[in-house]
């Protein structure tokens, strides 16, 4: 089972490798993980995905919580009450005489070409991870040149931030 870690931090240098390290040691798998800095300056949130059960689950959290620079770590729940996404670039073989497929293509995924050049297209996709898959197979046909993913984010639907549930 996939579990989402909403983590938040302190904006350190170095925080974000102890925490792939410290979960790497422990033999946790890390499916996704992706960090930015917050509406606050001070504050970075990881979005963490691992696989596993409650057990393990629940050994993330409690190692995740010993670090010094961990704020509040929250199980996002899958779902209807969260938002995830993904990003998604996309560098297919595009000669011309095929350019107009492609363009269909990504217009039906309500892509956006992004590069275009005498070889390639460069198509960008923000969606679940399913939807990236599904453009990935259907472009697989015009052939693949290089996939670049940013691994999920996610955000809980409930109106009151992370940050307001720190005690």
């Amino acid at each position: 089972m996939k579990h989402t870690l909403a983590v938040l931090v302190l904006n350190k240098p170095g925080v974000l490798a102890r925490i792939s390290g410290l979960l790497s040691r422990r033999v946790f798998n890390i499916e996704s993980i992706a960090a930015s800095s917050t509406e606050e300056p001070d504050i970075t949130r990881i979005t963490i995905v691992v696989q596993g059960d409650d057990r393990i689950l629940d050994q993330v959290v409690k190692q995740l919580s010993k670090l010094v620079d961990v704020i509040k770590i929250q199980e996002l729940p899958w779902g209807k009450e969260s938002i995830e996404r993904e990003l998604a670039l996309i560098k297919v073989k595009a000669c011309t005489n095929r350019r107009s497929e492609i363009v269909d293509i990504v217009n039906i995924f309500r892509a956006n070409i992004v590069d275009v050049n005498r070889e390639t297209m460069v198509i960008e996709l923000t969606g679940d991870e399913q939807k990236i898959n599904a453009l990935c197979a259907v472009l697989d046909e015009h052939g693949i040149v290089e996939i670049v993913r940013t691994g999920i984010i996610a955000m809980s639907r409930n109106p009151v931030p992370i940050k307001d549930n720190i005690g």
